[in-house]
């Protein structure tokens, strides 16, 4: 199963569109995004794809109305996921997770099992899983 990894849009919505026509072009399966939306209409661009969406609140989700837990444990594919929006403040054990994906940082970056996408604010930097051959793709254009 291909997941759309991203992160840190603030509330770039065309940036959102482009990645999200990308991922409807390659049939990805979930949408997973590691907080920093900004907006709620982010959150909204990226529903109106209907694709599963599981997120984190980040530092700049301040609207009350933000509803993302800030930190996500979930299970696809047999992979046990974790999600965090800055990775210094997981208190759970690394080990227990498959792979960790994180933002904050806007660069991408790989280390062990802890991936951050990139950001979406100020430029195409995303990241997509395969929960069956475990490898990810960093993509910026």
């Amino acid at each position: 199963m291909k997941l759309l990894i991203i992160g840190d849009s603030h509330g770039n919505i065309a940036n959102l569109k482009h990645v999200m026509e990308f991922a409807k072009g390659i049939k990805v399966k979930a949408v997973i995004h590691t907080g920093d939306w900004n907006n709620l209409k982010s959150v909204e661009t990226v529903l109106e794809y209907k694709l599963p969406l599981y997120s984190c609140l980040g530092n700049a989700d301040i609207d009350p109305e933000f509803n993302f837990p800030e930190f996500v444990k979930v299970e696809l594919d047999e992979v046990k996921i974790g999600l965090i929006h800055n990775i210094i403040k997981l208190k759970e054990n690394k080990e227990k997770f498959d792979i960790i994906f994180c933002g904050h940082r806007h660069r991408q970056l790989r280390e062990n099992n802890i991936v951050n996408p990139g950001a979406l604010e100020n430029g195409i930097n995303f990241a997509i899983f395969d929960t069956k051959t475990k490898m990810v793709e960093f993509i910026n254009e």
